[in-house]
């Protein structure tokens, strides 16, 4: 059923309108639109930019976010489009020993055989973005600084997203740019009952698996569906049979002929982070310790995992999409680590600093408005890299399932005894159904023997670091401030994973209800370590909530010079990615990533059978499929150029995590692909952009159609899209 929505934009502050930028670089915010309009014309847009800013019209009513990854509606019943890798999780949920969805894929041939995905899953269609920099910020004191500032903006956040989630059909944010110049309240519809339609096998979408991710040449089906159901009233509801598919506004037309070389391309979506106006302290630390100590442990969390959960078992299934992340990030760290040591970034970073603080410099008046703004911005990143050697290693203990379910809800049971508004964010009411779903999800992705075993691993790592690098909370519960002992270490997680209950989904329910006291009486062993840490907890996050309070003062200051710096050069000035909705545009083109080498800018069907292996998890492929391209059975779906289907394609657009999922639109805005990685020369994009090599990689429409008309069988999906034939 269709709803209808009033959307809006309110135009940001003058100072961070853009100047246009160098190449294809920049995640536009819609409101920006207007201002690059030259270029987008140029690099061959067929839509009026103006109507593209307006989110009430098309295309951008077709966008929606699934939290994490982008999506798009293609057709009038709710159907959605996103990554595989997006849809992984509902994928694994749904799979298991006997009936292995991720090896086989799925379809299904009718609406009411279609499977709920993952608990939890969303699809979030934005409404309104509005501009909330004078609710935030302007009528804090400027005597207000440390934990109190950040609490007023805290607060102040609180409040606007309550007066703007009307009911639960609501989810409501509020987003900050230019580290805290400006801020924007985002509004989104939040359909809750989502269904999982059609997966390829993992042979399509997943082919090529860690050693092709970020690679080029690329052979990836990186393409799954959904489908959003709301009640017979058009509002979001549970999930019922009794729902019906939910009726976009609008939704994006299906382009069968794909792409050509240099032909003009956009990607609409919700982009996470980038970091491109960070300091050179930032760019040396994260480079030259965080990126090898992360990588590090994923690969030692990976490897830990595979020991205890043999390929195929039903503990292994539980762990696919936690080592498909792992590795995902493992490899990026590499490529990040390999750029910045092989480049000159920190040298160019070093060099734009001591050009802007010249500029700074030359001038009384800009001398009184940004002299120490760089000096104080470091000098508070310092302290920040106190013990981040212990932050680190603790943050992947902590992605262990009954380590942090214990501390979550304990901390709820802290944070239920305060009225709702000064409750800590994650643990407000509007959160519980979000919460409650995760809680749902933990026996899906959790094995005791791997849960153990990687604890283990990391507190024996640990224990390695100096006094000043430990937590002394921790160390006291067990046993390791009188030294480290494996055996009983080991001995006390098998106790503490044979006797706790929170493996238990009604149990761990049951316990988002119960007070304090309960908490503290129980002998469950995960209780008692929750219980154990949490003041020691609570100071740490004081001590940061001051640090960000600070940070937030500071970093809109260098940001301020920084922009205007920039502006007095005619660089381009966009907001770095924070998860909120953006446009970036470009064109087909491949690149040379190195001497003597050019990378064309499409990959077929008889490249991809080229690199089958029959027997490895990464490269085999069906016999239906290998049968189908040596026969080269294309139908309909052969580009004469190629003489083949094209299977991805390279672009100039610039995007980073987040945008998984996100449609590629041509100059008419119709959709020609899914856009789902970049080279691996250019994941250092997220910090230092380089146009020579900066290229994503994107599904083609006529690999996705061909697959799913003559091997897959999804003839019904295809009759639902409206399709533009050749």
């Amino acid at each position: 059923m269709k709803l209808n929505r009033v959307l809006k934009v309110v135009p940001a502050l003058s100072l961070l309108i853009c100047n246009v930028a160098q190449a294809n670089e920049g995640m536009w915010q819609p409101h920006q639109l207007e201002d690059i309009s030259s270029k987008l014309k140029q690099a061959g847009l067929k839509l009026d930019p103006a109507d593209m800013a307006n989110l009430n019209q098309f295309p951008m009513n077709a966008i929606i976010s699934l939290g994490g990854c982008t999506a798009s509606f293609l057709s009038d019943q709710g159907l959605v489009v996103t990554n595989h890798h997006c849809a992984y999780g509902s994928i694994q949920y749904n799979s298991s020993e006997e009936n292995n969805l991720i090896e086989k894929g799925f379809v299904a041939p009718q609406k009411d055989a279609e499977l709920p995905a993952a608990p939890g899953s969303r699809v979030y269609v934005t409404e309104s973005l509005t501009n909330v920099t004078d609710k935030i910020t302007g009528s804090i004191d400027a005597s207000v600084a440390g934990e109190a500032f950040y609490n007023k903006i805290e607060n102040n956040q609180k409040k606007l997203v309550a007066e703007c989630e009307t009911s639960q059909d609501y989810r409501c944010e509020v987003y900050s740019y230019h580290g805290g110049a400006e801020y924007f309240l985002i509004k989104q519809l939040a359909i809750r009952d989502v269904r999982l339609v059609y997966a390829p096998s993992a042979s399509i979408g997943k082919f090529g698996g860690d050693t092709d991710n970020w690679m080029w040449p690329r052979h990836t089906g990186d393409w799954a569906f959904y489908r959003a159901y709301v009640n017979k009233d058009g509002k979001p509801a549970d999930y019922s049979k009794d729902n019906v598919p939910f009726e976009p506004d609008a939704f994006l037309k299906v382009n069968a002929s794909g792409v050509a070389k240099d032909d003009y391309v956009m990607v609409l979506g919700y982009p996470g982070r980038t970091n491109r106006y960070r300091t050179a302290l930032e760019v040396e630390n994260q480079f030259t310790w965080v990126y090898p100590t992360a990588k590090q442990y994923r690969e030692q969390y990976i490897d830990v995992i595979k020991q205890n959960a043999p390929a195929g078992s039903d503990a292994r299934i539980k762990y696919e999409s936690t080592l498909a992340g792992l590795a995902n990030y493992a490899k990026n760290y590499g490529s990040m680590i390999q750029s910045y040591n092989q480049g000159d970034m920190l040298a160019r970073k070093q060099n734009e600093l001591e050009a802007l603080q010249a500029w700074i410099t030359s001038s009384d008046a800009r001398k009184a408005k940004y002299g120490e703004a760089l000096e104080d911005l470091n000098t508070l990143l310092e302290g920040g890299y106190e013990h981040q050697q212990r932050d680190l290693i603790m943050s992947y203990m902590a992605r262990t399932n009954m380590m942090s379910v214990a501390k979550r809800l304990y901390r709820l049971a802290h944070e239920k005894a305060k009225p709702d508004a000064e409750r800590k964010q994650g643990y407000q009411e509007r959160d519980m159904n979000r919460f409650s779903q995760g809680m749902k999800r933990v026996n899906r992705r959790y094995d005791p023997t791997v849960d153990k075993a990687v604890l283990a691993h990391f507190i024996e790592h640990y224990t390695s670091f100096p006094d000043s690098q430990r937590n002394t909370t921790f160390d006291a519960f067990f046993g390791l401030d009188n030294g480290y002992d494996a055996s009983a270490v080991k001995a006390q997680l098998d106790s503490m994973h044979s006797q706790t209950e929170l493996d238990n989904e009604a149990v761990r329910l049951a316990w988002m209800d119960k007070p304090v006291e309960a908490f503290k009486a129980s002998d469950d062993p995960y209780i008692q370590f929750a219980v154990s840490q949490y003041d020691y907890d609570k100071a740490l996050e004081k001590q940061e909530d001051k640090l960000s309070g600070e940070l937030l003062r500071a970093r809109p200051a260098f940001m301020e010079a920084m922009i205007a710096f920039k502006r007095s050069k005619g660089e381009p000035v966009y907001a770095d990615a924070n998860g909120s909705l953006r446009i970036t545009y470009g064109n087909v083109k491949g690149y040379s990533p190195q001497d003597g080498l050019e990378a064309k800018p499409f990959t077929t069907l008889e490249g991809m059978l080229a690199k089958y292996v029959e027997g490895d998890d990464e490269f085999d492929l069906p016999q239906k499929v290998r049968t189908a391209i040596a026969n080269q059975q294309y139908g309909d779906y052969v580009n004469p150029q190629l003489g083949s289907v094209p299977v991805n394609y390279l672009s100039t657009v610039d995007i980073t995590g987040g945008n998984s999922g996100s449609p590629t639109l041509n100059a008419k805005g119709e959709f020609v692909g899914l856009v789902f990685d970049t080279v691996y020369e250019a994941i250092i994009a997220d910090w230092d952009y380089d146009p020579k090599v900066n290229r994503a990689i994107h599904t083609s429409v006529p690999f996705m159609l061909w697959t799913m008309k003559h091997i897959d069988g999804a003839d019904n999906i295809l009759d639902e899209m409206t399709i533009v034939e050749k």
